[in-house]
């Protein structure tokens, strides 16, 4: 007992007259970096396992097996999220989103909206294609966000209807003469979503470019707000429909409002096919372009 004593009394007296080890504390876990500080997800681009990106809610996500841009928030075996801290948002800093629609203008536009039209949907949504309403100016990019809404709200009756209405066209849209046919079954590709996509070879066309078996599986454009809104995102950015410019490059170039009537619809509704609803659509537009605090450019009409 006395030796123990004297071991204590020795310690004491080292760590009064400072001779003794220093007292090792646990290393602290480094901060998180700033999810600003990791490139944004593109999707159709190649990720290695081990590949962090910031997709569109603001969050990170790294790569868990390598991959041609899978969705990060639909593929949870290629990526899985990701610590970060915060983040910047330069395109609109009050905003979260970065989308320079707010939820409170979206709300706004869309008052009797179905539930399924989330807001969240919509953003999470953007970064399949990335220069949707972040091309050109601040007045540009809110143009473009107000023109495609716009043409959502006409087609949806204001983000109402999710499904075509008319159940007697189900049947019509399966053409059997695509190599891989309706597998899905022949009424199955019936209008869905934000643009009412149609069509066996649509939904193949729309599935492929995101990633997405659309053509066996088009209930998840019913089912899923995010996939309603990347087929919608898709069309509008990358299909010229019965025109010859798609909605995108028609703000975006400046051709208006009008051509993207036109690469919707064509002369079913332009060049006097149904003028009451090219007005419909310029009113959408001229109303969520107040909301936005931008101009409506030239050419609304086609």
């Amino acid at each position: 007992m006395p030796k123990l004593r004297r071991r204590l009394s020795a310690v004491l007296t080292a760590l009064l007259i400072g001779t003794a080890a220093p007292l090792v504390l646990p290393a602290q876990p480094a901060a998180a970096a700033p999810c600003s500080s990791y490139p944004n997800w593109v999707a159709g681009q190649w990720y290695n396992a081990g590949d962090v990106v910031r997709y569109t809610d603001g969050k990170a996500y790294i790569a868990e097996h390598g991959n041609p841009g899978y969705d990060p928030i639909i593929s949870t075996w290629y990526w899985e999220p990701y610590a970060c801290d915060g983040g910047s948002n330069p395109g609109n800093p009050g905003n979260p989103s970065g989308f320079v629609v707010s939820e409170a203008q979206f709300n706004q536009m869309f008052p009797n909206r179905n539930s399924f039209y989330t807001y969240s949907g919509l953003t999470a949504a953007l970064s399949a294609y990335p220069a949707f309403a972040n091309t050109g100016d601040d007045a540009l990019k809110r143009r473009e966000a107000a023109a495609f809404l716009a043409n959502v709200s006409h087609e949806t009756g204001g983000l109402v209807h999710v499904v075509e209405q008319n159940q007697a066209n189900y049947p019509h849209y399966c053409d059997w003469s695509q190599p891989y046919g309706c597998p899905a079954g022949q009424a199955a590709y019936y209008g869905r979503g934000p643009i009412q996509l149609s069509w066996n070879f649509n939904y193949k066309a729309a599935g492929d470019a995101l990633g997405i078996d659309l053509l066996g599986n088009p209930w998840l454009v019913q089912n899923d707000s995010s996939v309603a809104w990347k087929t919608a995102l898709w069309y509008w950015n990358t299909q010229t429909g019965p025109g010859t410019m798609t909605g995108h490059n028609a703000i975006v170039n400046g051709a208006g409002f009008g051509e993207t009537i036109r690469s919707i619809n064509g002369s079913i509704e332009c060049n006097g096919g149904n003028p009451a609803q090219v007005q419909s659509r310029v009113d959408n537009f001229q109303r969520f372009t107040q909301i936005l605090g931008t101009t409506p450019g030239g050419n609304l009409y086609c």
